[in-house]
């Protein structure tokens, strides 16, 4: 299968060279060429599935004419060596956990994925390829643990200093190896920009081999689509689906989980709707309204993964449905939450159900309480374990309420090892040339 750009101004790529450059030439983010949809029968019987199982099925569909068939069931395989379950949190709302991976974040999925299948392109090359990536929080330490150890691939991780928290700075800063933490002073938006200035130098482009592992490559962000279908598969299994309409909400940043979730209903997964829950970062919110995009400089919130002014995968968005304003505002129903509400959220849902949301599943879980009908079931995304949030989470609902899984305190005993650097593109430059 071919790739291009969303900007449409250089040519079609393969699927290795898609996930080796990452960016397009022209600045653009790759899509598939076309989108293969699943016959109706494949969703009658998808409740006898595993999730493993389900997933190879959708990997097959983006990545089977590229990928020998035995790989890539490994690839996925070993990527999901964990769960993504669904847990009733209301007779009518539903958390899809997506925090059960080693760093109990979602991106675990598509991290490790993207990992696996770059290794299995770079196989036969002996030349060390420079991931690039950008965080404002989780993907920083998914990525790290993603690809920590493997042989020909050195990560470069860049995070805004003082703008994640402890628990998850301390999961890509203390790992050493082939990982190396670049603490920017600046914001996520500065980070992003360090990233693509250095894939658009074509001088530093032809002296080291980069890529990038944010959710601008496609290997990351199209393996977000299992999740999707796994959700319904399990929901349908337990009888809730039950001729009910399926609604899911996605905290939304950079916009690739959700991108990701739109292809799964391109490829026929039965979603009536899907709801972008924003905090105060609301240029798609504002899209959504009015039609008008206006990127602009991030805020800080206590949602930090989803600080993002300028999202990239809302590029896949426009291109998915022409730039169509309608199209778009119909698949997407739009939510924003700002901090107090996000933490009135948090207290009020602990204390009705015993659930505990992390301040980005807390916007997903609300959207759904104002938006869903009769007739309706809503899922929204728990893109991360509250634990890695402890201190706001415990400022509402009182010390010591939240465990601290034994995943992340062992991150805690490592040595935080880091380069500061400021937010100077020239100076990222130097660094990569040494």
């Amino acid at each position: 299968m071919k790739y291009y750009s969303t900007n449409k101004n250089t040519p079609e790529v393969t699927l290795q060279e898609a996930v080796v450059k990452g960016l397009a030439a022209d600045n653009g983010l790759f899509m598939p060429e076309r989108i293969e949809k699943f016959d109706p029968e494949f969703f009658e019987k998808i409740d006898q599935l595993s999730f493993q199982e389900i997933a190879y099925e959708v990997a097959l569909r983006f990545f089977g004419e590229d990928v020998d068939h035995e790989h890539l069931k490994e690839i996925v395989y070993d990527t999901l060596q964990f769960d993504c379950p669904v847990v009733k949190v209301t007779d009518s709302i539903y958390s899809l956990e997506l925090f059960h991976g080693p760093t109990l974040a979602f991106k675990d999925v598509g991290a490790r994925f993207m990992a696996r299948l770059l290794n299995y392109f770079l196989e036969e090359k002996d030349q060390q390829v420079n991931v690039l990536v950008a965080t404002s929080g989780d993907t920083g330490s998914a990525v790290a643990n993603g690809f920590l150890g493997v042989e020909g691939i050195h990560v470069h991780v860049l995070y805004p200093k003082g703008k994640v928290s402890k628990i998850q700075e301390v999961q890509f800063t203390t790992l050493g190896q082939n990982i190396t933490a670049l603490e920017i002073e600046g914001t996520f938006d500065d980070c992003q920009h360090l990233v693509k200035m250095a894939f658009l130098d074509k001088e530093l482009n032809e002296k080291v081999i980069l890529t990038s592992a944010n959710s601008i490559n496609v290997a990351r962000f199209l393996p977000q689509a299992f999740y999707y279908f796994n959700a319904y598969a399990r929901l349908k299994e337990a009888g809730v689906i039950n001729g009910k309409e399926l609604v899911v909400s996605v905290p939304s940043g950079n916009f690739g989980n959700l991108t990701a979730g739109l292809i799964a209903a391109e490829m026929g997964l039965p979603i009536k709707q899907f709801i972008a829950a924003n905090n105060a970062n609301d240029v798609v919110f504002e899209y959504l309204q009015t039609g008008k995009y206006n990127p602009r400089p991030s805020v800080e919130t206590i949602a930090n993964a989803m600080d993002v002014g300028a999202p990239s995968n809302f590029a896949r968005i426009l291109d998915l449905y022409d730039h169509s304003h309608q199209l778009i505002s119909e698949k997407i129903k739009g939510f924003r939450y700002f901090d107090e509400e996000i933490r009135k959220v948090i207290y009020e849902v602990y204390q009705q159900t015993n659930y505990l949301c992390d301040p980005h599943g807390a916007c997903g879980f609300q959207s759904l309480t104002e938006f869903l009908k009769d007739g309706q079931i809503g899922v929204f995304l728990e893109t991360a374990h509250p634990a890695k949030f402890t201190e706001t989470v415990e400022d509402v609902i009182g010390k010591g309420r939240v465990r601290l899984p034994k995943k992340l305190a062992a991150f805690m005993t490592g040595e935080k090892q880091s380069i500061e650097m400021d937010s100077a593109y020239e100076s990222f430059r130097k660094y990569l040339l040494k």
